[in-house]
């Protein structure tokens, strides 16, 4: 395999520090993390040591990306599969985290905020389907089928206030109904952004309805990627460039953490 043309590539981290207390969805667990083992509790006759860990969280904490069975309509998944008949209390039988394979593709940046002269989008704030086509113009790329979206609002520079960032209060930026479906007859192959969830968040409301998620995950089939940190590479002036994402192959689960990758040209 010739690898000469990748030598010249940037890679962007496009994921978000995990560490206790960071922002998390009220409708999932913490992130904690606990060392088990320091160094020098067990010490080996040649006097060497190791230390070790516990983690626990949610599959749907920090930056990380949804299964199709994540979300439910009417008691159906994606495809008519009925919920019921394929969850337990070992996972999801069908639809699972475990059934994606990695990513690895052409990525679009759709970078809102810049199109609306501004750093971040303001909370509460709608994306039409009329911002997706004028920040797709402005950009200078077509999104085809198959291609992976990743629609920036700015709202990553909020990651350090947690009760902001979850906009529970006043609301956080995102796609409505008609950007959803805007993505969707695009038969995109996913899409990403930088909030909590892939939704306009109107202020008091939370996460009552998402029918972004819906329209998404149930109805297209398409998987979405959330809390990302899209900064350095909208800094990166690069509106195209290779993505990779490679979720955790965990049976039955309905979302992974992921460390998301972008290729740019340097």
């Amino acid at each position: 395999m010739d690898l000469r043309h990748l030598a010249g590539a940037r890679v962007i981290d496009l994921a978000q520090p995990m560490e206790r207390g960071m922002p998390v969805s009220p409708n999932h667990p913490a992130f904690e993390i606990a060392m088990m083992r320091r160094h020098g509790d067990v010490v080996r006759p040649d006097g060497g040591s190791a230390a070790n860990e516990m983690i626990t969280l949610g599959g749907h904490v920090g930056t990380h990306i949804d299964a199709l069975g994540h979300v439910s309509q009417d008691g159906m998944l994606h495809g008519g599969v009925e919920a019921a008949g394929v969850q337990g209390n070992r996972g999801l039988a069908a639809l699972g985290i475990d059934t994606v394979e990695p990513i690895v593709g052409r990525g679009i940046l759709l970078d809102v905020a810049a199109a609306h002269g501004v750093e971040c989008l303001p909370p509460a704030y709608e994306i039409t389907a009329e911002d997706m086509e004028n920040t797709e113009r402005r950009a200078g790329v077509e999104v085809r089928e198959g291609d992976s979206v990743l629609v920036r609002t700015g709202w990553a520079r909020h990651w350090g206030d947690p009760d902001m960032f979850r906009g529970q209060i006043d609301g956080a930026p995102g796609p409505g109904a008609a950007a959803g479906r805007w993505l969707a007859d695009r038969c995109v192959r996913l899409v990403g952004g930088e909030t909590i969830a892939f939704e306009v968040i109107r202020p008091g409301a939370g996460h009552a309805t998402l029918p972004v998620h819906r329209i998404l995950l149930v109805e297209a089939g398409i998987h979405i990627i959330e809390t990302m940190d899209l900064t350095r590479l909208a800094a990166s002036g690069s509106a195209e460039f290779v993505l990779v994402v490679s979720p955790l192959k965990i049976v039955g689960a309905t979302g992974s953490p992921i460390r998301p990758i972008a290729l740019v040209d340097a």
